[in-house]
């Protein structure tokens, strides 16, 4: 199975990807306030891999695939992508433990802007002009969602980047751009793999290794995190599970389409993430946050219809 077979199965394995991940960023903040912001970074690779396994051995068990053999590049792809995650994790649940849920999640996705420039500069991917259109009203979407309430809100949004949120989420979305490019160029490397396998064989790797650095690096550090990480295994399953999925329907959409383009539709997890804040944590949606969805949706429309 190519991705020429199935052009457009990025598109809902994408909206999957980001539904999961809401899931999986409430689930973890409300860990963060019982393990801190590194056991529950960890609970989403420690509680995941035994997931990405599964989808593997289900690749291989019933999709008939060969698991392709890794090479330097993908190592090297695979490594630069997990460490960058681990990184990038941590700094967005710092921000949801300072402001608040949405927010958190709203400042990291300015990603987009640097996963297209990343995108093109290392693996080639073009940006056409439809699709910088998009990304342009995405990210002023975004902009609008970030100030922090106020009678000034424009004057806000303005300054509000100087803040230690506003730099924290910025260098979580810096992360994650690094992190996503480096999870595509791993499944590029696999090729003539399809891309089914060389997904789930990239995620596999990448949970491994960042389960074994984190969990690695707090056990020499700070053993008693690890051990309450273990402990709390019920609540941190669902956290596991979903990260896992979110992480497979990803690397599987960036196998097929380039990573600005998912990384763009993927916004449709601020939807997602408003329905969790009314809904769960009693958060409210401002006037001005109302505009920045249309301009979100606006963007997203334009990259699924381009």
């Amino acid at each position: 199975m190519s991705p020429a077979e199935l052009p457009w199965l990025w598109i809902p394995v994408t909206v999957w990807a980001a539904f999961a991940q809401t899931l999986r960023n409430a689930a973890q903040r409300h860990l963060t306030k019982e393990l801190g912001t590194l056991g529950a970074t960890l609970v989403r690779f420690l509680y995941g891999l035994p997931f990405a396994l599964l989808w593997l051995a289900a690749l291989v068990g019933y999709g008939g695939f060969a698991v392709p053999s890794p090479n330097l590049a993908f190592a090297a792809w695979v490594l630069a992508g997990a460490l960058a995650q681990i990184i990038a994790t941590a700094l967005l649940l710092r921000v949801m433990a300072e402001r608040n849920f949405a927010l958190g999640v709203e400042y990291s996705k300015t990603e987009i802007v640097q996963v297209a420039v990343i995108g093109l500069i290392f693996l080639g991917d073009p940006i056409s002009p439809l699709v910088a259109v998009a990304v342009a009203f995405a990210t002023v979407g975004v902009m609008l969602l970030s100030p922090p309430t106020g009678d000034h809100p424009i004057r806000a949004l303005l300054v509000g980047w100087t803040a230690r949120p506003a730099l924290l989420g910025l260098a979580s979305g810096a992360c994650f751009a690094v992190s996503a490019v480096g999870y595509r160029g791993a499944a590029l490397a696999l090729a003539p793999a399809s891309f089914l396998i060389a997904a789930g064989t990239t995620l596999v790797w990448a949970q491994a290794l960042q389960t074994v650095l984190l969990g690695g690096w707090l056990l020499a550090r700070e053993p008693m995190v690890v051990v309450r990480v273990v402990r709390a295994w019920r609540a941190s399953l669902f956290a596991g599970f979903m990260g896992a999925a979110a992480s497979a329907g990803w690397f599987t959409a960036m196998a097929i389409e380039p990573v600005a383009h998912v990384r763009t539709l993927g916004l449709v997890e601020l939807l997602f993430t408003y329905v969790v804040s009314r809904r769960v944590f009693r958060e409210r949606l401002r006037p001005l946050e109302m505009a920045g969805i249309a301009l979100l949706t606006v963007g997203l429309v334009v990259v699924m219809l381009r």
